[in-house]
């Protein structure tokens, strides 16, 4: 009987495999050691932290290696010996190893790049980047020197190649007969399953630190796990109250006083004296400006960014302590267009049955407005041009702009003066028609490759991130010189806004820091210069314009009028899975496998602490979250609610019509276990 060993002899053809595997253990514990030493200054300097980095990322690298290992292992098991060392077999066995050191060196490479954007590991953004990959692939290519990238991917892939050339020559010529080969077959699978255990089962504890847990995990086994889970039922993997308590929570909160026997309906009244002329509204979502970038918001000395911005502040309804409710453009998107708080996995912007919805431009529309989305890229990313058009919006894109009126174009579209100038064309049109209008913009320019037209700034473009804030400063005070000359200036409302953070990782998972953003309300003959300073959800945008435009309308919306007397201070905030309320200087956080957790002051500390689950704040945080996801679930959101009410309620604490109690319990559990296998075992998730 043949005698097996966990290493294979050099006349098995598993010796391939068990080179492999040092190749790929040593090139994670590089980057491991490269990225750590460049976030030094991030996470904490003692023993236990560099054991769940070095020895946790040790056991998350050998479990996505060994389960990349299981492919060519049974082709190594499989392969009959005559056809395994034929002459086609073995120039193609080259071929493919040579093909996958250089797929090795590029996820490598790609990591790098992924972590010097977002902080993180590969996440869901990184899985949404596949779905876009010309303007992906073109922001690469303006965004790095591709020959310098070639040729690394050149010199590495042969250097790998080499590693293990020898290994390989005596792979193909090594006599095993199918027996052994079985045998070492099962072994691989063995260690693979006890090592998939061991991560799954939690063996490190993980930090309290996110830069400490993302540095311990790995890169393609997180990329995996957020491509198996980007959406999450709320109702199989966060904690859950009362439908009937945490409905009548909600309702009282928006002081709805005619409540009606349904769960979570908070439609209730808006009721204001009727503006004599309606006035226009010019809503700017602008990319990635982050508070921190204004004069005001910054401590640390450096050349002035916004200028304008600064001085539009002072001039404007300006809210200082204003948070975005995600990380994404999408997100953004959803808070401003139909506020809603954060939910887990995608945004509902693209999500397939995103539409029509109860929104802000649907309001509108329903008195009269000409509602448009415009964009300067293709609208076709990030299922935008979807979204809007399925809410009632007229769309003009990239695809709408004519050679004479497109003077810079990068990866993601039109400079933001090219998408300004378009945007005062629509507006003299809709004018012209004596119709009011609602113009949502979403603009490109900061972001990367940072590139803009030149000679506008002193600042070159292309060189980062500050020369793209500048330009988005400078380009805005353009297109307000240049409204400030138009007949319907003085009947408009302009609206300046942020998507989300440039960059919202964080110590912790939900840095409060990164998610606060600016907003403008300027509109000099209607409205009076103020700052309002209480904490305020980005998802408030659409109530309170309303309120300031003086519309009547039956609100469905989540957010609030944040100057309304009634108004208590609080935001909400997330990522793909964590979601939160801050209120009263305490960030309550919910997160699958239904935890509850708070930061006491998350501006200065990062103490995780266990939240009680009686405190005001706990369950005000579970009413909105539990209430939006059945808002949603059952099409409660959408603008034609009456319609596509269900007869009846169910007023249980399971909202869901139940065909079969036993399937759906069978089910749910089949999805705790499958999300704690693939994402949840290591303690966090992509975010």
């Amino acid at each position: 009987m043949p005698r097996l060993t966990p290493f294979p002899r050099t006349d098995s053809r598993f010796v391939l495999l068990t080179r492999l595997l040092l190749v790929l253990l040593s090139l994670f514990f590089l980057l491991r050691l490269l990225l750590t030493f460049a976030n030094w200054n991030q996470i904490p300097h003692n023993l236990s932290s560099l054991v769940l980095v070095f020895a946790g990322g040790l056991l998350q690298d050998a479990a996505f290696s060994l389960y990349a290992l299981i492919p060519p292992a049974l082709i190594l098991l499989l392969v009959p010996q005559r056809l395994f060392q034929s002459k086609p077999v073995v120039w193609l066995s080259r071929g493919v190893v040579f093909l996958s050191m250089t797929a090795v060196a590029f996820i490598l490479a790609a990591e790098v790049l992924f972590w010097q954007e977002f902080s993180t590991r590969f996440n869901f953004i990184a899985v949404d980047y596949l779905v876009y990959r010309r303007e992906v692939t073109q922001n690469i290519y303006e965004s790095y020197p591709m020959s310098l990238v070639g040729i690394y991917l050149l010199l590495a892939s042969i250097l790998l190649f080499s590693f293990l050339a020898t290994p390989l020559k005596r792979a193909l010529a090594a006599q095993e007969p199918f027996s052994r080969r079985a045998g070492r077959f099962g072994l691989l699978l063995l260690l693979t399953l006890i090592i998939g255990w061991s991560g799954q089962a939690g063996v490190f504890k993980h930090s309290t630190n996110n830069y400490v847990n993302e540095l311990a995990t790995n890169g393609p086994y997180q990329f995996v796990a957020a491509f198996r889970n980007n959406t999450l039922d709320y109702r199989t993997f966060y904690t859950l109250g009362d439908d009937k308590i945490l409905s009548h929570q909600l309702k009282e909160h928006f002081h709805v006083t005619s409540p009606s026997d349904r769960l979570y309906d908070i439609a209730r009244p808006v009721r204001a004296t009727e503006a004599t002329t309606p006035l226009n509204v010019i809503l700017i979502t602008v990319e990635s400006l982050s508070a921190k970038y204004m004069t005001r918001f910054h401590d640390e000395p450096r050349p002035v960014l916004t200028p304008f911005l600064d001085k539009l502040a002072t001039q404007s309804l300006f809210f200082s302590d204003l948070y975005a409710t995600g990380t994404r453009t999408t997100r953004g998107l959803e808070a401003i267009t139909l506020s809603l708080p954060p939910t887990p996995g995608r945004s509902l912007v693209k999500r397939p049955d995103n539409g029509p919805f109860y929104s802000l431009g649907g309001v509108l529309k329903q008195h009269g407005y000409d509602t448009a989305f415009l964009y300067g890229g293709r609208g076709f990313f990030d299922n935008m041009n979807a979204f809007f058009s399925g809410n009632g919006y007229r769309i003009i894109d990239e695809g709408d702009y004519g050679d004479n009126e497109v003077t810079f174009k990068n990866a993601w579209g039109v400079c933001d003066e090219d998408l300004y100038n378009k945007t005062l064309q629509q507006a003299d049109n809709a004018a012209a028609k004596q119709r009011p209008f609602f113009f949502q913009l979403m603009t490109t320019s900061n972001h990367r490759p940072y590139t803009y037209p030149d000679g506008k700034i002193d600042i070159p473009s292309g060189t980062g991130r500050e020369g793209a804030v500048r330009y988005t400063d400078y380009a805005l005070e353009q297109f307000f010189a240049k409204a400030h000359q138009h007949d319907w200036f003085n009947t408009t409302v302009f609206v300046v806004v942020a998507d989300h953070c440039a960059g919202s990782a964080g110590k912790v998972g939900l840095p409060i820091a990164r998610y606060h953003i600016p907003l403008f309300i300027y509109s000099p003959a209607n409205i009076a210069p103020q700052e309002f300073s209480a904490v305020a959800s980005q998802m408030d945008l659409a109530p309170t314009l309303l309120g300031l435009l003086r519309v009547n309308y039956t609100s469905h919306f989540l957010g609030e009028d944040l100057l309304a007397p009634s108004y208590q201070p609080r935001a909400l905030i997330g990522n793909y899975q964590k979601l939160a309320l801050y209120r009263n200087n305490r960030l309550v956080i919910l997160e699958p496998q239904q935890i509850v957790s708070q930061i006491d002051d998350p501006w200065h500390s990062e103490d995780l602490l266990q939240a009680d689950p009686q405190q005001e704040d706990v369950q005000l945080t579970e009413a909105y979250y539990q209430g939006a996801d059945y808002l949603i679930g059952h099409n409660l959101h959408h603008s034609d609610v009456k319609a596509r009410q269900p007869a009846t309620v169910s007023t249980s604490s399971s909202p869901h019509p139940i065909v079969s109690e036993r399937h759906a319990n069978i089910s749910a559990q089949l999805k705790k276990l499958l999300f704690q296998a693939i994402c949840c075992g290591k303690g966090h998730g992509a975010s």
